[in-house]
């Protein structure tokens, strides 16, 4: 035994968890040195809250991985208590015993990856197996629980992860990721089901699935990772660590309790985001980045950021993340910001119009090239081009009143990639009168007169007014609330960055990083 456990319990060259690959780009593998650096900040998080203690030498210290995957959480945390627990459990063979059976749990989120976890967390597939190092379990699953169970169907979606039914309403042997963490209304009953009794974990961590597969309607994807997070505060544990997307600081349908909450509880002691996902998953681009945070329940205050961009760290200590209602992600804008905002000017968001502004959808094909009596011009995207065509004034289901008046329409998406300086929006349609769009626009209205709207366009084509709009952009997204904090002007003159730097008293070193940041825009660009 001891041969087996000091072999494999010890860090090998190459390690395989570095080696596997993806499942997805919403069901990622952590990579064993992300996964150390979550534990790193766990463990200094104890020491400061402990006198200085070594969480890895306490031996009644409960983890949970309530999504394992590869098993990379459990088999580092397994390797660090192996050594923290030497002088307590000198004999090795007790020590590995009282580690597994007693300290770390797991529940898988698949069949697959519960074989996976076992294997990196036992060295068997069975955990009382002929070559598991653990020699107490009973049960070929140890602690590292994975049955399949099914979706609670309420009409066409699953009532706990909104699912859809026409997808995921599968038969026996075919997975349904049905995740068991989330599929239940009383978590604590569920882990006295699974692990066969009442637990306290002192800590969760974890890098759970990300989105549900046509959760959000047809092929749109919905966000589950924050019913991981919300389940995971449910069993009470002292700290909680996952990493999730960082698109949760800004924006994501149906964030915004979830974001509320995080950012204004007090209770995130540590937040560290990657703005390019490649910098923490390497050959894996996740739009927005990826971040970890420790949620820590006796923390009430400010919170330790460090921004990590191009491979470089930016650290932030004490950081207020309840300041605004999304989170500035880069801290050399707040000065920029607060400038801006201390004004307290009107925002442009109050002209912008929500999603399908017309109640036309993209892919919307009763339309004509040409001009027909009864017909008023329409602004869409055909093949990837755009496209001006005609439609029956009689289509129009929304804003109709907004069909005579000047407007600007401004692309709802824009990708925008992961390096800078860029863009951030597209170019900006001038619509006159009688006109609408597509899906694939927002409005900003109503304007008098050509004049007005081309004044409007001038502003957007601005530095600024981008620089202000990617605060709250995380991903190629730009719904209305994007535009929140873009103070509205008048529509009587062209705008110039010059005009708007002297009216906010923006000095040459913060003009200097928005041109960082924002590349110029002139009337042709896309």
């Amino acid at each position: 035994m001891n041969n087996q456990a000091s072999f494999t319990l010890r860090g090998r060259n190459p390690d395989v968890l570095s080696c596997i690959a993806n499942l997805s780009n919403d069901e990622v593998f952590t990579p064993p040195e992300f996964a150390n650096r979550m534990l790193d900040t766990l463990a200094e998080a104890w020491a400061v809250s402990n006198n200085g203690a070594d969480i890895w030498a306490d031996s009644s210290v409960k983890f949970l991985d309530p999504c394992t995957k590869s098993g990379v959480f459990l088999r580092e945390i397994t390797k660090r208590l192996t050594e923290g627990l030497k002088k307590e459990i000198p004999d090795l063979q007790k020590r590995v015993d009282h580690i597994l059976t007693k300290q770390v749990f797991g529940i898988g989120i698949t069949h697959l990856t519960s074989l996976l976890a076992r294997r990196s967390v036992y060295c068997s597939k069975f955990a009382n197996g002929q070559h598991s190092i653990a020699k107490s379990f009973t049960s070929e699953a140890g602690n590292i629980w994975f049955e399949r169970i099914e979706h609670n169907w309420g009409g066409t979606k699953c009532k706990f992860c909104g699912a859809p039914k026409a997808i995921l309403d599968r038969e026996e042997g075919i997975e349904n990721y049905a995740y068991a963490f989330i599929h239940t209304n009383d978590i604590k009953s569920r882990i006295i089901e699974l692990f066969g009794g009442t637990m306290q974990f002192d800590v969760i961590i974890g890098n759970p699935p990300y989105q549900m597969k046509g959760g959000a309607g047809g092929t749109s994807d919905s966000s589950i990772y924050h019913l991981f997070v919300e389940q995971a505060k449910n069993l009470e544990p002292r700290y909680l660590s996952m990493v999730i997307p960082s698109r949760w600081l800004a924006g994501g349908r149906g964030l915004d309790e979830f974001r509320k909450e995080m950012l204004n509880s007090g209770h995130l002691r540590s937040l560290t985001d990657f703005q390019d996902s490649g910098d923490a998953f390497p050959g894996v681009q996740i739009k927005g980045g990826i971040c970890y945070f420790l949620w820590d329940v006796a923390n009430k205050g400010t919170c330790n950021v460090t921004r990590i961009s191009g491979g470089v760290e930016h650290y932030q200590e004490g950081r207020n993340l309840g300041e605004f209602d999304v989170f500035v992600r880069d801290e050399r804008a707040l000065g920029i910001l607060r400038k801006v905002l201390a004004k307290q000017e009107t925002s442009v968001a109050d002209m912008v119009s929500g999603d399908t502004p017309f109640g036309i959808a993209t892919n919307f094909k009763d339309w004509s090239e040409k001009s027909e009596k009864g017909k008023i011009g329409l602004h869409l995207i055909n093949h990837t081009q755009r496209t001006f065509g005609f439609v029956a004034r009689s289509v129009i289901s929304k804003n109709v009143e907004a069909i005579d008046f000047w407007k600007v329409l401004v692309p709802k998406a824009y990708g925008a990639g992961e390096t800078f300086p860029h863009q951030i929006l597209g170019k900006v349609i001038v619509a006159e009168p009688p006109s609408v769009c597509t899906q694939s626009y927002l409005i900003v209205a109503p304007f008098k007169s050509s004049h007005e709207a081309n004044s409007f366009a001038s502003y957007y084509r601005t530095r600024l007014f981008r620089f202000l709009v990617s605060l709250r952009k995380i991903t190629q997204d730009a719904p209305r609330s994007t535009y929140s904090w873009v103070p509205r002007q008048s529509w009587d003159k062209t705008w110039t960055d010059e005009m708007l730097y002297e009216k906010y008293g923006i000095t040459k070193n913060e003009i200097a990083f928005i041109n960082s940041m924002i590349r110029p825009m002139g009337e042709t660009d896309e």
